[in-house]
C-alpha cells in the first residue's frame, strides 16, 4: 500500500479556497449499546484522553469499560437524542451552516466552510476531503473548545496531521488554539445568560460547569484549569456578579483519580442541603448541548440538587446557533485569517489572473 494518498491531477486553472474547519468532540451513531461501544472504543484509546500505561489501560479498557459502559451510557444518550439524531452533531452542522452564511457578508474571497467530529462519524479526514475537493489550499482549523486541553484540542489537531502526513500536496495550516477570554465569547454567553433571566428571573447562585480534567494535567502543564477560571471570571464581570454569586465547578469526573475541583455533583449536594432556593447552571466550555449538558446536568444534575433539599434548579442552554455566537465565531475566525481572506476581492480580476496562469503553464509544456 502506498504510503501517500492518490492525489487529483493539479491543475492551473482552478481557482484555490480558503477553508475553515469546526471540529467537536463526536458522537455515537445511534443510542444503542453497540453503537456506544465502538464510540468509547475509540474515544477511550486515545493517548491524550488517557495517559494510563497502554498495557495496563488495555486489560481495564477490553475487560471492563467496554462490557459495562456502553449499555448505560446508550440509556443515557436515549434521554436526550432527538428525531433529528445526536444534539451534538445537529448543532455542529447548523453551526457550520449558519457560518458559511455569516461570512458572505463579511468576505468576498472565495472560500468553505466544513465540520469534522474527533471521534465516530462526520470525521476530520471526511471533512479535509470535502475541502480539498472544493480547492482548499489554506485550511483554518477551529476546535470547538473555548479552553485550551491537551485531551481536546491537541488531540483534534493530532487528527487533522494524522490525515495530512499521507498526503503529498498539503495545504497551509493555521490553527486556533483558545478563545476562553475573547470578547465575543464573553460577550455572546453574557447575553444568553441576560436574556434567560429577563424570562425566568435571577437565581440565588449561578454555577459555571466546566468538563473536568484529572488534576495530574494541571501539574504537568496544561494550561486548562487557569483558562476555566479566567472563563469564569470575566463572565460574573460581564454579568456584575459578586464573588458570592457565583461558583466555578468541573463536572464528567470518571475513574478514582483526583480532578480538578470542586466537583459539581458534591456541590450540588452540599448547596441542596443548604436549602437554597434556586441555582442556574451554564457550561462555558461547551458550544453545543450534548450528553455533558442535557442529561449529566439539565437531569442528573437537577435530580441531585432537589433530591437534597433544594427547591428549584435551571440549566441555561449552551450558545448552539445563537445570532450572538455564530457572530463570534466570525470575528474569531477572521482574526486568524488575516491575508488569506479580503472584502476587496474582485471576482472578474481574479478570474483574468487564472486565465493568464494558466496559458503561462500550458506554454511551457503543462497540460492543464
Amino acid at each position: 500500500m502506498a504510503y501517500y494518498n492518490t492525489e487529483p491531477s493539479y491543475t492551473h486553472s482552478s481557482q484555490p479556497r480558503v477553508g475553515i474547519l469546526l471540529i467537536n468532540l463526536g458522537t455515537p451513531d445511534k443510542p444503542t449499546t453497540p453503537a456506544l461501544r465502538r464510540y468509547l472504543k475509540q474515544f477511550l484509546s486515545d493517548r491524550r484522553v488517557v495517559e494510563i500505561p497502554r498495557a495496563i489501560w488495555w486489560l481495564i479498557l477490553n475487560g471492563i469499560i467496554l462490557n459495562t459502559r456502553p449499555s448505560k451510557s446508550a440509556e443515557k444518550y436515549a434521554q436526550i437524542w432527538t428525531k433529528d439524531g445526536s444534539p451534538l452533531l445537529v448543532h455542529t452542522q447548523k453551526q457550520a451552516k449558519l457560518l458559511q452564511g455569516y461570512f458572505s457578508t463579511r468576505i468576498a474571497s472565495p472560500y468553505a466552510v466544513e465540520f469534522g467530529m474527533r471521534y465516530g462519524s462526520n470525521s476530520i479526514a471526511s471533512a479535509l476531503e470535502k475541502l480539498r475537493a472544493q480547492n482548499c489550499d489554506r485550511i483554518l482549523v477551529f476546535p470547538l473548545y473555548p479552553q485550551y486541553a491537551a485531551s481536546s484540542s491537541a488531540t483534534a489537531m493530532d487528527a487533522v496531521w494524522e490525515v495530512l502526513q499521507h498526503r503529498r500536496n498539503v495545504p497551509a495550516i493555521r490553527s486556533i488554539k483558545h478563545y476562553h477570554d475573547h470578547p465575543a465569547y464573553i460577550a455572546a454567553l453574557a447575553q444568553s445568560v441576560r436574556e434567560y433571566w429577563v424570562e425566568n428571573g435571577q437565581p440565588d447562585k449561578l454555577i459555571m460547569s466546566f468538563h473536568g480534567v484529572p488534576r495530574y494535567t494541571l501539574n504537568k502543564g496544561d494550561p486548562y484549569h487557569c483558562e476555566c477560571r479566567k472563563t469564569g471570571r470575566l463572565l460574573a464581570e460581564a454579568l456584575g456578579l459578586e464573588n458570592s454569586q457565583y461558583m466555578i465547578c468541573f463536572q464528567s469526573r470518571f475513574g478514582r483519580a483526583e480532578w480538578l475541583k470542586p466537583y459539581l455533583a458534591a456541590t450540588l449536594e452540599e448547596l441542596g442541603k443548604q436549602k437554597l432556593k434556586r441555582v442556574d447552571v451554564i457550561c462555558p466550555g461547551f458550544s453545543s448541548d450534548c450528553l455533558e449538558t442535557l442529561e449529566e446536568i439539565a437531569i442528573e444534575g437537577k435530580a441531585s440538587f432537589i433530591s437534597k433539599g433544594g427547591s428549584e434548579f435551571h440549566y441555561i442552554p449552551a450558545l448552539n446557533e445563537r445570532e450572538s455566537w455564530i457572530d463570534a465565531m466570525c470575528d474569531i475566525a477572521l482574526e486568524n485569517l488575516q491575508g488569506w481572506v479580503s472584502r476587496e476581492w474582485d471576482t472578474e480580476i481574479a478570474k483574468k489572473e487564472i486565465e493568464l496562469s494558466s496559458l503561462r503553464a500550458k506554454a511551457l509544456g503543462a497540460k492543464n
